[in-house]
């Protein structure tokens, strides 16, 4: 089983749980890790038989920028159902969501969330 990655896409969007968070939003970055068969693809070439990453990108992207989440767990869960819905050869994902920013009370580089499905 081959895998794509997506590391490190940058997004802002309006989660959490302070009302703040809600109003003001934030910096998200999202790592995606997709175990599919490509072995079509290695033969042919050609990009019908992978897994076209702008569209995984752009699924991504709505999710993080036009929804809200109040925890980032259920937005990688989210993110999750939602690419092995639309992907059928996409046979588990693992995505991590960082809030680098989170708003709590101490010091720490990044908060991080991590899902499989």
């Amino acid at each position: 089983m081959e895998k794509i990655r997506l590391k490190n896409m940058v997004f802002y969007g309006y989660h959490g749980v302070e009302e703040h968070e809600k109003a003001w939003g934030a910096r998200f970055e999202v790592d995606l890790e997709l175990h599919c068969d490509l072995s079509k693809a290695l033969e042919s070439d050609a990009l019908e038989d992978t897994i076209n990453y702008e569209k995984i990108y752009g699924v991504t992207h709505q999710i993080v920028t036009t929804k809200k989440f109040y925890l980032i767990e259920t937005m990688a869960a989210v993110i999750c159902k939602k690419i092995k819905h639309n992907f059928t050869n996409v046979e588990k994902i693992t995505c991590t969501v960082r809030k680098p920013h989170a708003p709590i009370r101490g010091v720490l580089d990044t908060i991080e969330v991590e899902v499989s499905l």
